[in-house]
């Protein structure tokens, strides 16, 4: 499933194409993806202007400006396991560059939503898995969702800090590979990066989170490890954040459908430290371990036991 950086590079390829723009028809192939489209989907979104493109944790959300009897809402997209979009400009305009460095899915049998706007561009939805999903929000109840009202800070925000992990490491016995995962501890941070983070850092990410702020013993509500975060801690977040920096730079990882709006594949794995590289050599400079694959909750988690303590 795409993780944060691919998403982020799907928003940042949409957003010029639909920001500012008005919709003058949405065209919806079937009645269903991952779950039931709204209802009068097509209906509600045709003459709506989208004010805004953002993104909140794997969800891309479009803010769409009242029109007629339809209050300000939020389209909610997600693109789940093999979910792309594609642009398609006037044949007056110049085309997207970029090329395939792997095969996503152009059956047209796939293309199930399609989004016309006012400048003759078209957006179209392609998911050959179909756990994909578009929901429509009113605006002003977004947060309270159930998508999204239990969510953490971002990775990449303010509010994602030290003192934050901290908090949420302390008297958890749990993995930190587990605690990275929990969505709310920390919003759209998925399997391949948090490998790739914990092998950076140089934590293992079998380790108790709590190890990570102090000593492990009985919970006590009177200690608050948050002031002093450790060094682990700290360093984890920097990590954290120059990954997935990194990859969005890079446009993303090419894993499997992933692909940016404009057909070019991101470029990420080609520089994957852990995942995906069980049996080769450790590239922490002087390590001379090597990347071991072990199974944690049914996925497949790489590090190095030689550097990652």
């Amino acid at each position: 499933m795409p993780e944060l950086p691919e998403v982020e590079t799907v928003r940042r390829g949409l957003a010029p194409v639909m920001e500012g723009m008005r919709l003058v028809e949405a065209v919806a192939r079937r009645p269903d993806l991952r779950w039931p489209l709204p209802e009068r989907f097509a209906e509600r979104l045709a003459g709506r202007r989208v004010a805004g493109l953002g993104r909140r944790a794997k969800y891309l959300v479009a803010d769409l400006e009242a029109a007629g009897p339809h209050p300000a809402e939020a389209l909610v997209m997600h693109l789940g396991m093999s979910g792309s979009f594609r642009i398609e400009l006037p044949e007056t305009e110049a085309q997207l560059p970029g090329g395939f460095a792997l095969p996503r899915s152009k059956a047209a049998a796939h293309d199930h939503v399609e989004f016309g706007f006012e400048s003759g561009a078209r957006i179209v939805y392609n998911d050959p898995r179909r756990f994909g999903a578009m929901l429509l929000v009113p605006r002003n109840e977004l947060e309270q969702h159930p998508l999204f009202r239990d969510l953490g800070p971002e990775p990449l925000g303010n509010a994602f800090d030290a003192a934050t992990l901290a908090a949420a490491c302390a008297g958890r016995r749990s993995p930190i590979k587990a605690v990275l995962l929990d969505q709310t501890v920390v919003a759209g941070l998925g399997n391949i990066y948090v490998c790739e983070a914990l092998h950076r850092a140089g934590i293992a990410p079998d380790r108790p989170a709590a190890s990570l702020v102090g000593p492990i013993g009985p919970p006590d509500e009177e200690i608050v490890p948050t002031r002093h975060p450790t060094g682990p801690v700290e360093r984890l977040v920097a990590t954290i954040r120059e990954v997935l920096e990194e990859a969005i730079r890079a446009g993303g990882s090419t894993l499997r459908d992933h692909a940016q709006v404009d057909g070019t594949l991101g470029y990420f794995q080609h520089t994957f430290r852990a995942y995906g590289r069980a049996g080769e050599p450790c590239l922490t400079p002087g390590c001379g371990g090597a990347i071991e694959r072990l199974v944690q909750a049914g996925r497949s988690t790489f590090h190095c036991r030689e550097c990652q303590k």
